[in-house]
């Protein structure tokens, strides 16, 4: 992991652009490399901006199993090579403290202990040999944590009953299992029963608490950030359930307390979107609401380190999950708040102020990519930052350091994160290189953009993504897959994806062809409205033109062999165009799709999304908005082999709903395959389970796109 200046960047661009000669040429990308090339995690950098600490994790290729390393890099030194750092093994969430000494949590020395907050006993860069002490001793596991700008203060948070006083409480009984069987009871007055992939808990709840670090270790009983559970007591999950973690709690400059994003959990909690930012100083007592008056989503709250303002992302329409996220700003003396980035037609999705309290950096979706912005928090001017030379593809995890430098990763279809690290809000230079060497003893790919005039003539966004040629000479005859994604309100943008990935599906010799229909994010909120009402309209219009356009622009790819596929929505949309299109595809690839409107109502778990997407109402109260997009009332249409897969944990699209089109399948004696994972959700996770999806859809693939072969004379 030797690290010099300007090598990572230039191994990308030669992996990406250098011709192959027939003397020399790597292998293809395979499921197997895709679910075990290095992965760069979270980073955190120290508070004097001097060093980086960041985590790999490695996947073994014959066992599969993972583990994680960590490795400090010297920022201030172009050629400094990365350090290992010895943590235990099992650690994780590793974090600088103030002090330049690291916390990390683990399960203990021998792995069998509940899983606690630990540190190191000296500070970064001074000695190689780690030791390390135990800071938190709780019979309940620490989920996350946060040290306060001070460093004698540290929050905590996990899952924990609500009228516990302290960080978990010793033989809590669970009321939701009466016994003596094993049946789980609930009341029709609880809200959720199961999200995401888990069966709920009723009375225990994510729930964060404070306490002083006395020597370095987590003293008294702490304070409860939801405050005491008294009639009228705040209940509910912080950080915020299912995908909520340390960007939903921030310490105060002056570390006098906390702010944190919370949804309440009741009756109405599968309803609402409502996600409020509190403020719970260190003294205890109720959480104050600051974002009470809006009822809808607010979230990612950043103090200013001046202690001036607190910056969040807050949407204007309850029940709606992919409103647009505007940048409010409150002046933390007067509690006046302004939208500061209202005037600007795009989503942030993250917040980091420059110590100096001058400036807000902040993400969002522009087009196929996510670039930074620089915004000026007193007049609301936004700028966006020029940080890699051609296209800014996908820019997260931005960190601003003193001497006005960004520390950020940067993704792309072609390349999975790297740190760079920008000064002067100039083009930044890479600052790790843990997959790339990998990645660069592998077969090149080529990614072209292209728009064309979709639905309503509204422009749409599309790429094609194929392998490069040989000895300068572009490959011919690709068959095309149309690759649909979910969400329905995301992107198949300039982006890396350890699941559904362009790169390895092009490496198996296909020209894979995603559209950014209606519906998408990245090209302004009306532009994402548009899919609401509208499933199996704009959406099936943009994929056609837009196939149509990718076939026009490019005459490599064989457009008589083509497949579809997608999950999720996508998934939905290969439903659809079975009955709606049954004529065009060899085959389609349905993972984790919609079969049947009004089952998916009642199996669902989120409903304020499937009533949102159909009008606002419940099923039984406009059966009609429903069934207008349905693909269960087409299946007479439908002729074209599928693969179904699905998960049995996924509680978002049950996956009863991917039986169901099984069945339709086998019933009209359609070729068919159905792939289910008893152990994953509504995503691919573990790494043995990618290669058999993978090498399943490969396999699928080839037996309908294979090229003729000419008949034996």
């Amino acid at each position: 992991m030797k690290i010099k200046s300007g090598f990572a960047l230039s191994m990308v661009w030669l992996a990406m652009a250098a011709p192959l000669s027939a003397s020399d040429t790597p292998a293809p990308m395979s499921a197997q490399d895709l679910a075990t090339l290095p992965r760069l995690g979270a980073s955190t950098a120290s508070a004097d901006g001097q060093w980086v600490l960041y985590p790999v994790t490695e996947t073994d290729r014959e066992t599969y199993a993972r583990s994680a390393k960590f490795y400090l890099r010297n920022l201030t030194a172009s050629q400094a090579e990365p350090i290992l750092l010895d943590l235990p093994a099992g650690a994780s969430d590793a974090k600088f403290a103030p002090d330049g000494t690291v916390f990390f949590l683990s399960s203990g020395p021998d792995g069998k202990g509940p899983i606690q907050v630990w540190r190191t006993t000296h500070k970064a860069g001074t000695q190689q040999q780690v030791l390390v002490a135990q800071v938190t001793d709780f019979v309940a596991d620490v989920a996350g944590f946060s040290i306060s700008p001070n460093g004698r203060k540290i929050a905590v948070w996990g899952d924990i009953p609500r009228d516990c006083e302290t960080f978990g409480c010793a033989d809590t009984p669970a009321a939701h299992l009466p016994g003596p069987g094993t049946g789980r009871l609930y009341d029709g007055e609880v809200g959720f029963i199961r999200h995401w992939d888990s069966w709920e808990t009723p009375g225990r709840h994510s729930r964060v608490f404070t306490f002083d670090l006395v020597n370095g270790t987590a003293a008294g009983k702490g304070v409860a950030a939801d405050g005491p559970a008294a009639e009228g007591a705040l209940v509910g999950d912080a950080p915020t359930k299912p995908f909520g973690g340390g960007e939903d709690v921030a310490w105060a400059p002056d570390s006098s307390g906390i702010y944190f994003a919370a949804r309440m959990a009741d009756a109405e909690e599968p309803l609402s979107t409502n996600v409020d930012i509190y403020w719970s100083g260190s003294a205890g007592g109720a959480p104050h609401n600051l974002t009470a008056a809006n009822l809808a989503f607010d979230s990612l709250p950043a103090p200013s380190p001046d202690g001036k303002w607190l910056a969040y992302v807050a949407m204007a329409r309850p029940g709606y999950e992919a409103d647009r996220k505007v940048i409010q700003l409150r002046d933390l003396k007067t509690g006046k708040t302004r939208a500061l980035t209202q005037d600007f037609d795009r989503s942030f999705d993250s917040i980091a102020w420059t110590p100096d309290s001058r400036w807000i950096v902040a993400t969002a979706q522009d087009v196929l990519d996510t670039p930074a912005f620089r915004i000026d928090p007193r007049t609301g001017a936004i700028e966006r930052l020029d940080l890699m030379p051609g296209n800014e593809a996908h820019i997260g995890d931005v960190a601003t350091l003193p001497g006005q430098r960004l520390l950020f990763t940067r993704n792309s279809i072609g390349a999975p994160s790297e740190l760079y690290l920008s000064a002067n809000w100039q083009q930044a230079r890479p600052v790790t290189s843990v997959a790339t060497m990998e990645l660069g003893k592998l077969a090149s790919v080529v990614i072209r953009r292209f728009s064309f005039a979709g639905a309503n003539g509204d422009t749409v966004w599309g790429q094609i993504t194929k392998p490069e040629g040989r000895d300068g000479k572009p490959t011919e005859n690709l068959p095309a897959i149309l690759y649909v994604h979910g969400g329905p309100q995301g992107s198949f943008n300039d982006s890396w994806s350890t699941r559904w990935n362009p790169r390895v599906v092009a490496s198996q010799g296909y020209a894979v062809i995603s559209i950014d229909f209606h519906g998408s994010t990245g090209y302004g909120q009306a532009f994402t409205d548009a899919i609401t009402l509208d499933w199996g309209g704009k959406p099936l219009e943009d994929l056609q033109k837009g196939l149509a356009a990718a076939l026009a622009l490019d005459p490599q790819i064989d457009g008589t062999r083509a497949c579809a596929m997608g999950a999720s929505y996508g998934g939905y949309m290969m439903n659809w165009i079975a009955g709606q299109w049954p004529d065009r595809f060899n085959c389609l690839v349905q993972h984790d799709g919609v079969f049947d409107q009004r089952a998916m109502y009642y199996e669902t778990e989120e409903l304020w999304f499937v009533e949102w997407e159909h009008g606002g109402k419940a099923y039984f109260e406009d059966p009609a908005a429903f069934e207008r997009w349905n693909p269960v009332n087409y299946v007479q249409n439908w002729k074209t082999p599928m693969l179904v897969i699905t998960g049995e944990k996924d509680f978002r699209i049950p996956y009863t709903q991917g039986i169901a089109s099984f069945t339709a399948l086998q019933r009209k004696g359609i070729p068919a395959q159905l792939l289910v994972f008893p152990d994953e959700n509504h995503w691919v996770l573990k790494p043995k389970n990618s290669v058999q999806w993978h090498n399943t859809v490969f396999e699928w693939l080839d037996r309908w796109l294979a090229k003729p072969q000419p008949d034996a004379e």
